[in-house]
């Protein structure tokens, strides 16, 4: 008798802990709706943006702008992150075409006298803006959002990144 008892306690249990209060916890919450309370402003970064226009129309028009932005440790330690983040799956984290897909793209070796002795810090960023051949634009090349590219940098991230491919890319390679 005591078994038969037990069992029917322990069946039952499950539906008698489901009758609970706790039970429609998530069903009865206060929420907010997007139109009630007080606007928060969003957090940096988190929704998309059409970004800003660039000043030049292309990557030509890029060759002779100047880097505003002065090569500096932190500024090569940025760069490298970002390098790191949207450049190595296709140049290799060491900027010498080091992966598999490097080939089957046509990357470049971006340590070598071409890239480093040839191309100014203007190209560089140009192409990082507006993309070539086959790399995507990591700017915003015009006013129509159609036409842009990922917009995942700003300005300044690509001439950090510009800074990290003349000047510390090959310091790391030594």
């Amino acid at each position: 008798m005591r078994k038969v008892l037990l069992l029917l306690t322990v069946l039952l249990l499950p539906s008698t802990v489901l009758a609970w209060p706790w039970s429609t916890d998530m069903m009865n919450q206060p929420s907010i709706k997007p139109q009630e309370g007080e606007m928060r402003p969003f957090p940096s970064r988190s929704i998309p943006v059409m970004g800003v226009p660039t000043k030049v129309a292309n990557r030509e028009e890029a060759q002779n702008l100047k880097n505003p932005v002065p090569v500096s440790d932190a500024s090569v330690k940025k760069g490298r992150w970002l390098f790191r983040v949207y450049c190595a799956a296709c140049h290799g984290l060491t900027g010498k075409r080091d992966t598999p897909v490097a080939d089957k793209i046509g990357a470049i070796d971006l340590t070598d006298d071409y890239v480093q002795g040839t191309l100014s810090e203007g190209h560089i960023w140009g192409t990082i803006t507006f993309g070539s051949a086959i790399m995507p634009a990591y700017g915003v090349p015009s006013a129509d959002a159609m036409k842009g590219g990922s917009n995942d940098l700003s300005v300044e991230e690509r001439w950090h990144v510009v800074n990290y491919v003349k000047n510390g890319l090959v310091n790391e390679a030594k």
